[in-house]
């Protein structure tokens, strides 16, 4: 007989009726797929629907699907109770605070939902998710089961990109891809838009994420960009959001790790700003296992900029002030590969998280310990050229 430690971790089995079912497992995060899975409907509590998750059973939903969003909320409400212990060393606090975002990721990615071949949802009062889903993960022929928390963040993305995120040194709307790092925090975008322009007729925008940055060069006059990143769902978000900005003829989008070939005036990389391991495609644009593409982009500037050319470098102090990196540690990354600093711009992140009054902080979802690293953020563009030898 076939056991849950047999079948392929990319599947779900539960028995329902009498008969063994088995559906594909989707997913765009590390959540495995739950080697226990019951079904269940309205009548489940949520007291007992947490014991369940936390002894790691999953539950398949068959009652009304807003009274599956009550549980789940029900479930956040008792997770944003279990405080986060701090400890003096700041990045022992992170990792346990990570920890502990894992274990609730975990927990509720317990309450599952059915899709059908066309991902549409057989539950009263289900909405029609179908395009939601096909933007996250592509077409489907079959049925499969996903987490209620994961069919919502997909919900969700296409509601951000249906509408836009209006970004005001563009003076108009990024439309955001499913799994591609939102320009919500424009601080940083500013800073690109601001920034004293070298003569560039041609400029690198690495890591392009939804193509913000290099619409903004475009736009800036600079006569052509490149802009890259490995992953495709950014390549093809940023290809839509710099036709939609009538910017399409002056910048290529090419996918590739960090550097495109050839060499250019101006390279502008803002990369992921924490050295720690992204958990779903959507942290790829804030943790970056060992600081990756930073290392990368400094290795190899002094190969990619034209003589008199800069690097601008846009990076917050935040693994800095958690003790995941130093400013020694970063500056000797400059020294090491023949760089000077120009000069260096700060400004003082305006998102809600940092003034205070973000939900983390009012309590909506439970205690942030790193509410006072946030509040004290800076985030700065540094200015580099190749050191004259």
């Amino acid at each position: 007989m076939e056991t849950p430690r047999d079948r392929p971790a990319t599947e779900v089995e539960w028995i329902e009726a009498g008969e063994r079912h088995t559906a594909p497992w989707r997913t765009n995060s590390s959540v495995k797929p739950p080697k226990r899975v019951e079904t269940f409907g309205d009548e489940l509590r949520a007291d007992d629907a947490m014991r369940l998750a936390s002894e790691g059973t999953a539950m398949l939903w068959r009652g009304d699907f807003l009274g599956a969003r009550q549980l789940l909320d029900a479930l956040k409400r008792r997770l944003d109770r279990q405080l986060v212990k701090p400890d003096p060393d700041l990045a022992v606090t992170f990792h346990r605070h990570r920890q502990a975002r894992a274990h609730r990721t975990r927990i509720l990615s317990m309450v599952l939902i059915e899709l059908g071949p066309d991902f549409g949802i057989d539950l009263r009062r289900a909405p029609d998710i179908r395009d939601a889903c096909r933007e996250a993960y592509g077409e489907a022929t079959e049925p499969s089961v996903t987490s209620l928390q994961e069919l919502l963040g997909a919900v969700g993305a296409h509601e951000w990109r249906r509408r836009g995120v209006m970004v005001p040194s563009l003076g108009a709307r990024i439309h955001p891809h499913y799994g591609v790092f939102a320009p919500t925090r424009n601080e940083y975008v500013d800073l690109v838009a601001e920034a004293q322009l070298p003569t560039a007729g041609t400029a690198f925008d690495l890591g392009t994420g939804t193509g913000v940055l290099a619409a903004v060069l475009a736009r800036r006059g600079v006569g052509r960009v490149v802009a890259t990143d490995i992953e495709p769902r950014a390549v093809a978000c940023a290809t839509d959001n710099l036709r939609r900005l009538g910017v399409a003829d002056r910048v290529e989008v090419v996918r590739t790790d960090v550097y495109p070939a050839g060499t250019a005036d101006l390279v502008v990389c803002n990369p992921p700003w924490v050295p720690a391991a992204p958990t779903s495609s959507i942290e790829l644009g804030v943790f970056d296992r060992k600081g990756h593409m930073l290392t990368e982009f400094v290795r190899g500037l002094p190969d990619h900029l034209n003589p008199g050319g800069e690097g601008w470098l846009v990076l917050s102090d935040l693994a800095e002030r958690l003790g995941l990196r130093t400013r020694a540690q970063l500056t000797d990354q400059f020294e090491r590969a023949g760089l000077t600093v120009l000069g260096r711009t700060d400004t003082r992140p305006r998102h809600p998280r940092a003034s205070g009054a973000g939900p983390e902080r009012r309590g909506a979802r439970g205690h942030d310990p790193l509410a006072a690293v946030r509040a004290a953020e800076v985030v700065s563009l540094w200015r580099l050229a190749v050191r004259a030898h």
